[in-house]
């Protein structure tokens, strides 16, 4: 035989599908009503079909169970043992570090609109050691200088500014959802009738 190991499969399915089928069972059919349950002893049994049993073909001569290894082989090739590294050391516990403040110059804030055209925006700038906060409405307006103050006294400023902005907006929308609700039962009773 070769050692090809596609010659060796297609040998076992061919010696599948070469093997003889078993001879055929004698099996007797159990009548399924009470008027065929009277057989006349001319009719034989019926006999079942043939079954095909598959065997596994028998292994190649080279390919034989190896014999199990002595331990002294075994030993030599069995892997070294896996030892979990140690973990390390947690580190120390250091002081979080300081908020460091807010840079006033450059500081922005937009506010609350549908468009960019109808929101406020807030933005801080420096001008020779003091804080100056230019607001603006809309693109393109001309802004309207706050100022002069601190740094901090500006951030505070564009805080409160954007702060009240967005509650006057989310007011104004509650007030508008709200005259909504309100006139659209009208609508549905007068266009019903």
């Amino acid at each position: 035989m070769s050692d090809d190991p596609t010659d060796n499969a297609l040998a076992a399915i061919a010696s599948i599908l070469d093997q003889t089928t078993t001879p055929p069972a004698k099996v007797t059919e159990k009548p399924a009503d009470k008027a065929a349950d009277k057989t006349t002893p001319e009719s034989p049994p019926v006999e079942a079909l043939p079954v095909a049993v598959a065997m596994p073909p028998p292994l190649p001569e080279s390919i034989e169970p190896a014999a199990a290894p002595s331990e002294p082989a075994a030993a030599e090739s069995a892997p070294p043992p896996v030892v979990p590294e140690p973990l390390p050391a947690p580190e120390p516990q250091t002081e979080p570090q300081p908020i460091r403040p807010i840079e006033a110059n450059g500081y922005s804030k937009v506010g609350p609109g549908p468009m960019a055209a109808l929101r406020f925006r807030w933005t801080v700038r420096e001008d020779g050691g003091r804080y100056y906060v230019d607001e603006t409405f809309g693109e393109g307006s001309s802004p309207h200088v706050n100022g002069p103050m601190d740094g901090d006294a500006a951030i505070r400023f564009v805080d409160e500014r954007e702060a009240a902005a967005r509650q006057r907006f989310e007011h104004f929308k509650q007030e508008m959802i709200s005259r909504t609700a309100v006139i659209d039962p009208a609508r549905n009773d007068s266009g019903e009738a």
